[in-house]
């Protein structure tokens, strides 16, 4: 999606989105005209319309445009922005906001132990969350309903880890997340982190964690194994 698209989505817009939610267009297709769009909006036909294609613009909405209105459907990165509103309210109105996903344990390839014990990137993990990681991640392969509600993480505060450069190459900047892991078997582990580069839209059923222990041995994971990941504010 290009800044330019996602710039043209405002509040506005995701008002619009929020309404066809509410109408059922997260279900499957909502048959609606611009008129009526217009009235429940306050607004012209026009600006009803201007909403409806820039949505759309953005990969936020599908439609098909009939005789008597158009057939309209919220898509999975529109039901993701709503989930980001969402989140964004729960931390207005609540306190501890966290956003849960769940998944199973599958292995990586071996990138995540390379890039998180780089001289660079290790300095600063050690300083801004206090520890040195294992030298690996837990990768995780998150579930479709946990996919869609990763987007609520951008509303939480990170942990910023700024991109660097050596003799050879640069190296982009991430973000972490303090979390907490949980087993099927009920067992826990508090103090770990996720870690993503800081800008992406790749690899969003992928999730990596790091922690100052093997967070495989701690909890005696194998791949398959169900988890759940509670994602919190910076500490």
């Amino acid at each position: 999606m290009s800044l330019t698209t996602e710039s043209a989505v405002g509040p506005d817009e995701l008002a619009v989105l929020k309404l066809l939610a509410l109408e059922g267009g997260l279900e499957g297709d909502l048959k609606i005209s611009c008129s009526r769009l217009a009235d429940r909006l306050d607004a012209s036909n026009q600006t009803a319309s201007r909403r409806l294609q820039r949505l759309e613009s953005a990969g936020l909405l599908e439609r098909d445009t009939v005789n008597d209105g158009q057939w309209v459907a919220v898509t999975e990165a529109g039901e993701r922005a709503l989930h980001g509103e969402y989140e964004d309210y729960r931390r207005i109105f609540e306190t501890d906001a966290e956003v849960a996903l769940e998944g199973t344990v599958t292995s990586g390839m071996g990138e995540g132990r390379h890039y998180i014990s780089l001289s660079g990137y290790q300095r600063q993990f050690e300083d801004r969350l206090g520890y040195e990681p294992f030298p690996g991640t837990l990768n995780v392969d998150l579930r479709e309903d946990s996919v869609r509600r990763r987007s609520a993480v951008s509303s939480l505060e990170p942990v910023a880890i700024d991109g660097w450069e050596d003799d050879d190459r640069t190296y982009g900047p991430a973000v972490c997340y303090p979390a907490t892991i949980e087993t099927s078997d009920g067992d826990t582990y508090e103090g770990a982190h996720t870690v993503a580069p800081e800008r992406t839209h790749h690899d969003e059923d992928q999730l990596e964690v790091i922690a100052p222990d093997k967070l495989r041995d701690k909890l005696a994971l194998e791949d398959d194994d169900y988890v759940t990941v509670s994602v919190g504010d910076r500490q």
